[in-house]
């Protein structure tokens, strides 16, 4: 799936220069072509082909036990916690 993205990237990049480098070509017609031709629709191919995989990790994260079970310790440690807070100072 990648090397599909990465070759298409590579040709709307190649198109990118050939239009910046045209006659009548512009900096601007460049990055156009390269966003509208490139970025977005890429973006929306790979959103939709990584669904299955998103819906996966989701179920697969539902499934486990959850976290709230065990009880929590702020450090993750099986000691208890230390004074977080340091006490306030008198001044003299």
């Amino acid at each position: 799936m990648y090397l599909v993205a990465i070759a298409w990237g590579y040709v709307v990049l190649m198109m990118a220069v050939a239009e910046a480098t045209a006659p009548n070509g512009t900096v601007l017609g460049a990055v156009f072509t390269f966003l509208l031709y490139g970025a977005l629709p890429l973006s929306i191919v790979l959103y939709i082909l990584g669904t299955p995989s998103r819906r996966r990790l989701r179920i697969a994260q539902e499934r486990a036990p959850a976290a709230s079970d065990a009880p929590l310790q702020p450090d993750g440690g099986d000691h208890a916690a230390g004074d977080t807070v340091a006490p306030e100072r008198k001044e003299p």
